[in-house]
């Protein structure tokens, strides 16, 4: 990582190096090749498919202009176009080459420097994307491999399960709202077991009713569910009976609740497999123990933060992890203006949103992590402001996974409390 300055960037292509511009499509690329000054040597775009064939052609051309031209390293670049450019670039890794990512904002902003047209075009991109990584405007993409890819998918399919249970549950909520609004006056959660278990049976107003005391009981009974009696069911039915709710189309009513009932048991169902399968595989990882000794690190953090960063030890230093995570700190200044300084928020937005609730959770959780929450807030020199204090505490959290990751150590509250600067205890 300590290559990843423009400038040396920048020196890592030299009059050897065959700069490839790429412009990747869903079933169709396009590529041109230059030298470090920006002559080209293809007289016109190459196109090949995004299929094998389609990439030992593509290898052999750039192989071929290599030769011919006496150089000994090749650099293709191309924009990450959603997925389409990820088997691609594994198969250019997978033959030696690093491959590089630029901006598509930056290619968007750049068209208009040869013919002043903002124009977009298969010849006109790949000669752009190769222009930015002769300037050096590129990055090098990170494609884990081994237990990181494992963890990492497995990671992404737990988070899109639960965006979809998520979803579901919203709109049992909104079907309450329409047809049952009372409900949520006897069941705080629309899930709770013994609520769904009449509705299942009986699932608008009208059908409880029907049903009545003793078959409530009865639905219950023979569930066997703890902590529901008289009472819960007398309440119940109470609601029911003075319901308000829509009572337009009952069987299409009946038969939504139990569409997205068994759509709820599918997706709890699928979150829960996969948080185990995930948990087997982080277990795989090195001093990953150690990090979850920490009071207030859970196993979902901890994966969402590997399927994140990958391997740790590629990272020069947690800063890096930082900026990774959109927490590096900018500043708002020109001339005699001083602004607010904020962070970037340039980077992963999972990972950003992972170390922001792990810093709630330890505050709330960890004694010393709210300890060190108190004294950002309250300190007479620079006091912070909450939500400023949770994103210092998750930078501190990044430093620590960092420490525990790299050398193996213990985590130690002693140890970081101490390591909290209070300038008004110094002599």
């Amino acid at each position: 990582m300590n290559c990843n300055t423009q400038n040396r960037k920048i020196a890592s292509i030299t009059e050897k190096t065959l700069v490839v511009g790429i412009d990747v499509g869903s079933e169709k690329h396009y590529a041109r090749a230059f030298n470090f000054r920006g002559y080209e040597f293809s007289k016109k775009p190459l196109a090949f498919s995004n299929d094998e064939a389609g990439f030992m052609t593509f290898k052999d051309w750039m192989d071929s202009l290599a030769e011919k031209h006496h150089m000994d390293k090749i650099m293709p670049g191309m924009e990450p176009t959603g997925h389409y450019w990820f088997n691609l670039a594994v198969f250019l890794q997978n033959n030696g080459m690093k491959v590089l990512h630029v901006n598509p904002h930056h290619v968007k902003k750049s068209k208009e420097l040869d013919d002043n047209n903002p124009s977009k075009n298969d010849r006109k991109d790949p000669k752009v994307i190769a222009g930015l990584i002769n300037e050096g405007r590129f990055t090098y993409p990170y494609i884990p491999t081994g237990i990181y890819a494992e963890v990492r998918e497995y990671s992404n399919q737990r988070l899109n399960a639960q965006e979809q249970l998520t979803r579901v549950k919203n709109r049992i909520a909104r079907w309450f709202s329409i047809h049952f609004p009372e409900y949520k006056d006897v069941y705080n959660f629309a899930d709770a077991a013994s609520g769904m278990a009449i509705l299942k049976v009986a699932p608008l107003p009208r059908d409880i009713v029907q049903l009545g005391k003793k078959g409530i009981l009865t639905i219950w009974r023979e569930m066997k569910l703890r902590a529901v009696g008289d009472k819960r069911a007398e309440r119940l039915l109470e609601a029911a009976s003075h319901s308000v709710g829509n009572t337009e189309a009952p069987d299409a009513a009946r038969q939504e609740l139990f569409d997205l009932f068994d759509d709820y048991e599918k997706y709890s169902k699928r979150v829960e497999d996969l948080l185990e399968k995930l948990t087997e595989k982080m277990h795989e990882i090195k001093y990953i123990d150690k990090l979850l000794e920490i009071k207030g690190i859970g196993i979902v953090t901890a994966s969402t933060f590997i399927a994140e960063v990958g391997d740790i030890r590629r990272f020069d230093n947690p800063k890096q992890v930082q900026k990774l995570a959109g927490y590096a700190i900018v500043s708002n200044s020109s001339g005699k203006h001083n602004g607010e300084s904020r962070i970037s928020y340039r980077g992963r937005k999972r990972l950003r949103y992972a170390l922001y609730e792990a810093a709630i959770s330890v505050t709330g959780k960890n004694a010393e992590f709210n300890e060190l929450h108190r004294y950002f807030t309250t300190r007479e020199k620079n006091p912070l402001k909450k939500m400023q204090s949770v994103i210092a505490i998750a930078c501190k959290l990044i430093r620590i996974f960092y420490a525990i990751l790299t050398k193996g150590v213990t985590y130690d509250s002693k140890k970081m409390m101490k390591d909290i600067v209070r300038p008004a205890l110094e002599v």
